[in-house]
């Protein structure tokens, strides 16, 4: 029997279309990887995929490509199943932890800081007004960075303190803590470090590294459901 898992991300609302083509990409280099699954994708932003892509199947598991759990994957994302005529719960659709709450997104992350060869890492996330969850990952990942590597890391963010543009300049690399390409990699940070007088190098975000459709994965077949508190990392790195 067939199981299916849909990837669903944010998308971009202001062009949803190529962030839905670049997540189709990524669903089907996990499919590869899956024997026994449908691995489907869609957006939030493009209107009416999250209603194709659940449309003839009673059942599965929703893979959150959101770097932190909080109001998306907790209240939008049931609320767009639960529009779309998906059952969310038992006998249907079973949210799982988000991309960024995984402990092996971390370890990659470290790997990359290693790998970029700099003496100095900026971790760059979104960062929220709302809720402390999105920081504190991207802070524990920093600290998991200095603390294996020995490298000078820093965590900087777009939507609160400390913010990019206050953030010391000079020399080193920029890692995106960011799921996929969009509006914030691609323009934000750029201008961001340009402010704060950053001259290193801008790696490409998390999300786009050959290792993570393996890592997504295993996360699939593990079917560990979001809790109704924040994310699991939050309750288990914390302590």
């Amino acid at each position: 029997m067939t199981r299916t898992a849909l990837i669903l991300a944010h998308g971009q609302p202001s062009d949803p279309r190529p962030a839905a083509a670049a997540l189709e990409t990524l669903a089907a280099g996990v499919q590869a990887l899956l024997a026994g699954w449908e691995v489907r994708a869609a957006t939030l932003a493009e209107a009416g995929g999250v209603a194709q892509a659940v449309a003839g199947r009673p059942g599965g598991v929703v893979f959150p490509m959101f770097m932190a759990g909080g109001w998306f994957t907790r209240v939008q994302i049931p609320k767009r199943l639960a529009e779309a005529g998906a059952v969310v719960g038992p006998g249907g659709w079973t949210v799982l932890e988000p991309f960024g709450c995984d402990p092996a997104v971390h370890d990659l992350c470290v790997t990359l800081a290693r790998e970029a060869g700099a003496g100095r890492v900026i971790l760059a996330a979104h960062g929220s007004f709302k809720s402390p969850v999105p920081s504190d990952i991207a802070r524990h990942v920093a600290g998991r960075i200095a603390a294996e590597t020995g490298i000078a890391a820093e965590a900087g963010f777009i939507d609160q303190e400390p913010q990019l543009s206050s953030l010391p300049g000079g020399a080193g690399v920029c890692l995106p803590f960011f799921a996929a390409e969009g509006g914030h990699v691609s323009d934000d940070i750029p201008a961001a470090l340009a402010e704060a007088g950053f001259t290193g190098r801008i790696l490409p975000p998390v999300g786009l590294d050959d290792r993570v459709p393996a890592i997504i994965a295993a996360a699939i077949e593990r079917g560990q459901a979001v809790c109704p508190g924040s994310c699991r990392w939050a309750r288990t790195a914390a302590a």
